[in-house]
Order: C-alpha cells, then sequence, then structure tokens
C-alpha cells in the first residue's frame, strides 16, 4: 500500500527539469500516484527557460543561475545564489498553495538540506536523494586530495544523511556508501535506479550519410566535463587510429558542458578533426538518429573515487537503444551493462582502442551485445521497477 498521496516539493539545482530526465520520470511516477508536485530548478539556457509552467499536471518553478567558473570558489557562488532563489521559491510555494507533505532533495550540492530544515519545521518529511556522492566528485573533479573543503563537503554530506527521514541511493554502491559513511539505519534507504524512459529511445530506420562515408559510426552521449573521459576517448580515437591502423570510422559527440571547447581543441591537436564531430546539445530526435546509425557507442568514463561507483547514464541509454559498448572497467558498469559491453583495464587507453577494433570486426558480436542490453533495460533494469522502489520509500516516510 503507497502512502497516501499529499504534496510533494522536489528540489534539484543541478539541471533544469523536465532536461533532468531522472527528477522528471520521479515528478511524473508521484504525479501519477496522485501526489500534488511542485519542482524548483534552475532555468536552462536554450530550453527551460520560463521561470513558472505547469507541464504534465507537474509544477516546475524555476530561478536563474549562472554556472560555476574558476573552481571551487565559483561553485561557492553559484550554489548560494541556488539556496537563496530555492529557499525563496520554497516559501512562496507555502505561502500560495498550503504546507508541503514531502521535501525531496536531489544532490549535488548537499546544501539543499538547509531548505528542507525549515519546511520540517511545519511538518514536511525529508527525502533525500543521493544523486552524487559529492565528497568523490571533488576528489575526482579537482584533484586536491582531502584538504579543508574535501572535509567540508563530507560534513555537509553527514548532515543531510542525519537530517533525512528518507535516503534515495541511485545503486547499490551508493546505498553502502550511505550505510556505512552515513551511518543511516538500513530500512531507511531505498535503490532507485536511473533508468532511461524507453519510450523516449525507438530506434529509426539508420542513415548512412551520418557516417560520413565512413562504413562505421561511433558515438559518445553524455556531458562533456573534467571528470567524464571525453580526452581518454578521444586518446583512444587517436590510439584506433595509430596502434590499430584503423580509419574506416567517423565518431560524433553529443553533448555540451565545461570541457566542450577545450575537448574540440584536444581534438584537432590530435589531428582528429576530420574524422571526429562534436554536435553539442541536439533535441531528442537527431539523438535518435545518430544512436540508431551508430555501430559502437563509447563509455570512456575514467576511473576514479566517483565513477567506479556510479551509474552512467549514458550506458542505460546505449543499452535501450540496442548499442553494444565499450567501456573501461568500473564496478558500477558491471552491474549496468554485464554482457552488453565489453570492459579495458581501467584509464588504459590503447586496450581501449583494440577493444573497438576488435568489436568492429564483428557485427554478429556487436548484435548479441545490444539484444543483451535491451533486454536489461526493458526488464530488470527499467524504471517500472523503480518507481515501485520510488513510492515505497515515499511510503516509508509516514
Amino acid at each position: 500500500m503507497w502512502a497516501l498521496p499529499g504534496r510533494a516539493l522536489i528540489l534539484v539545482e543541478n539541471l533544469s527539469v523536465p532536461f533532468d530526465r531522472r527528477v522528471w520520470q520521479e515528478s511524473t511516477t508521484l504525479r501519477d500516484a496522485g501526489w500534488e508536485v511542485h519542482v524548483i530548478c534552475p532555468q536552462g539556457t536554450k530550453r527551460d527557460t520560463e521561470p513558472y509552467v505547469e507541464l504534465d499536471g507537474v509544477r516546475i518553478h524555476r530561478y536563474p543561475l549562472a554556472a560555476a567558473t574558476g573552481g571551487p570558489a565559483g561553485y561557492l557562488k553559484e550554489y548560494g545564489s541556488a539556496l537563496w532563489h530555492t529557499y525563496r521559491l520554497a516559501r512562496r510555494i507555502e505561502r500560495t498553495v498550503g504546507p508541503v507533505d514531502v521535501v525531496h532533495a536531489c544532490n549535488p550540492p548537499d546544501l539543499l538540506f538547509l531548505v528542507a530544515r525549515s519546511l520540517r519545521r511545519r511538518g514536511a518529511k525529508f527525502v533525500f536523494d543521493q544523486h552524487d556522492l559529492v565528497p568523490e566528485l571533488y576528489l575526482s573533479r579537482f584533484g586536491r586530495g582531502e584538504d579543508l573543503l574535501y572535509r567540508a563537503v563530507c560534513r555537509l554530506e553527514r548532515a543531510s544523511y542525519r537530517a533525512a527521514d528518507v535516503v534515495i541511493a541511485t545503486n547499490e554502491s551508493y546505498r553502502q556508501v550511505a550505510l556505512r559513511r552515513g551511518g543511516v539505519a538500513p530500512e531507511k534507504v531505498f535503490v532507485v535506479r536511473s533508468a532511461p524512459a524507453v519510450e523516449r529511445f525507438r530506434r529509426v530506420e539508420p542513415e548512412p550519410e551520418l557516417k560520413r562515408g565512413k562504413p562505421n559510426l561511433l558515438c559518445y552521449l553524455g556531458v562533456m566535463g573534467p571528470q567524464d573521459g571525453v580526452d581518454y576517448a578521444l586518446q583512444a580515437l587517436a590510439a584506433l587510429r595509430d596502434e590499430q591502423g584503423r580509419t574506416d570510422w567517423h565518431a560524433v559527440f553529443v553533448g555540451a558542458g565545461d570541457t566542450f571547447e577545450e575537448m574540440q581543441a584536444l581534438a584537432e591537436r590530435l589531428r582528429l578533426a576530420d574524422q571526429v564531430e562534436f554536435t553539442g546539445r541536439i533535441p531528442d530526435a537527431d539523438l535518435v538518429r545518430y544512436l540508431s546509425t551508430a555501430d559502437i557507442c563509447l563509455s570512456p568514463d575514467p576511473r576514479n573515487p566517483l565513477n567506479d561507483v556510479s551509474t552512467m547514464n549514458k550506458v542505460m541509454e546505449y543499452m535501450a537503444m540496442g548499442k553494444p559498448i565499450v567501456s573501461f572497467e568500473l564496478r558500477e558498469a558491471r552491474v549496468s551493462a554485464g554482457d552488453a559491453a565489453v570492459y579495458a583495464r581501467a584509464n588504459d587507453v590503447s586496450e581501449f582502442a583494440k577493444l573497438t577494433a576488435e568489436l568492429l570486426d564483428d557485427p554478429a558480436q556487436r548484435a548479441r551485445m545490444g539484444e543483451i542490453g535491451r533486454a536489461r533495460v526493458e526488464g530488470p533494469l527499467s524504471w517500472a521497477h523503480s518507481s515501485e522502489a520510488l513510492l515505497t520509500a515515499y511510503n516509508a516516510t509516514e
């Protein structure tokens, strides 16, 4: 029996909604279960730009936010602004529509418990939805070691765990962190895996012209930040050419992020510009065209404290499209993809290139891997299972 539906307020700072697909899936799952759902998030730059919109019954309140630049100090400025706007909008929602029953905060940053704390005084329950392990994110992104700021983000994570009535983890690795590092009681931690909206990833007829005259198309989909491994992918493509002697491919990198221009410059330095295409962010219809045409998809996230234990959305989306994957050896990559991927030694671009070349020569194996991946996301890793876990977590707040 699910929790009696009430009013849920979802807080997210990392992306706009519905562009943040996980938050959108959570919002619509709660809506379908009878909850009145409000979301507070930043405005997008090219989409999700309206300050307020009611979309498919979900009420989305957005605020302006400048992305961080200049290292940790830039993030402190961004997060301070986001925290102020989130608190301001939460108070407005309370005044205009009434009390909130559940505050559902999606990190990063691990500061949103401060907004939740003020609402808890008026009876709201607090759900901490841990999308990222921020201490590991700090170590992986900035390479500064366990310095004063690292210790500060650890304290904020502990405060978020302590404040939570329920913790949602994206996978079992994150759940173990909540239990061991956070000291959260096992009955308060629920795994709600990220899963692609399968209806969004319906294959269309391949378009050979997207291969730019080559027999094969390699595809990367995702964010391009310091920890996302696009530099490793480009170095692996250079090794594919120089060490494996393969030039029978065109590669497309779909997405954007902090290192987008830096990655374009790296492609130039590696003499890959004539075989590598950067699209930036593109509409879903175009994304599906590229993925439908792709022969192999790349998941080059290097092993670091964050990536080893994180579920990569790109991996799930490749699987939804029935595509074989080349990945580095990461604990949670294997949990997600299983035999839908081949795994190079962690951060070894030469082996990544070698495995890519082997798959290029084996279309039957590629087809088998694609079928395995599609079956996994339509079955045990589907959002249908995740939605049940989400509603069970909400039920535990009572």
